[in-house]
């Protein structure tokens, strides 16, 4: 018995010395949902064409996490149409990021195994040599990108849990 509350303990410890867990969180009133390390609190505004914006970002150690949560105007159920103003409104947030440097842009991505979604993800070096990772996901009625940076290289594990923690209106 004794054995077994120390190995019980042991697995305690670990799971909780190894960082925060992300906690869920609404995206204002979105229907929109993400998994995130520190607490957001989001400001609504809308783009040239109308859409209904929702950003935030926060800082947790020596990593910003940001989210950009877009219901568009103009919804389509076509996916590569989709697919393709995701990656027009990445193209746009490198030059409002001052990215200086790109990989280039991995597509083919599903959010959370499901095929009604499409993803885009990346890695920038903006002006002030801070490293980013980015996932933009659609689904035809919405965007949402997520976002880590930091002047250190990135916990690339830790980040994709962040990352891929988004979440459309009525997913689990």
């Amino acid at each position: 018995m004794k054995y077994f509350f120390c190995i019980i303990l042991s697995m305690f410890f670990i799971q909780y010395s190894f960082g925060q867990v992300p906690k869920k969180m609404a995206i204002s009133n979105s229907g929109c949902s993400l998994y995130s390390y520190c607490a957001m609190n989001f400001e609504t505004s809308y783009s040239s064409d109308s859409s209904l914006m929702y950003i935030s970002e926060c800082v947790s150690g020596e990593t910003n996490y940001g989210i950009i949560c877009v219901k568009l105007k103009i919804s389509t159920t076509n996916l590569n149409n989709a697919e393709q103003v995701l990656t027009a409104y990445l193209d746009y947030l490198k030059s409002s990021f001052n990215i200086l440097k790109s990989v280039g842009y991995g597509k083919g991505l599903t959010l959370n195994n499901d095929k009604n979604t499409r993803g885009i993800q990346d890695y920038w070096e903006d002006k002030d040599k801070n490293n980013w990772k980015v996932k933009g996901w659609t689904n035809g009625n919405y965007i949402g990108v997520v976002y880590a940076y930091s002047p250190k290289e990135l916990n690339e594990q830790k980040i994709n849990i962040f990352l891929d923690g988004f979440r459309f209106p009525g997913m689990q």
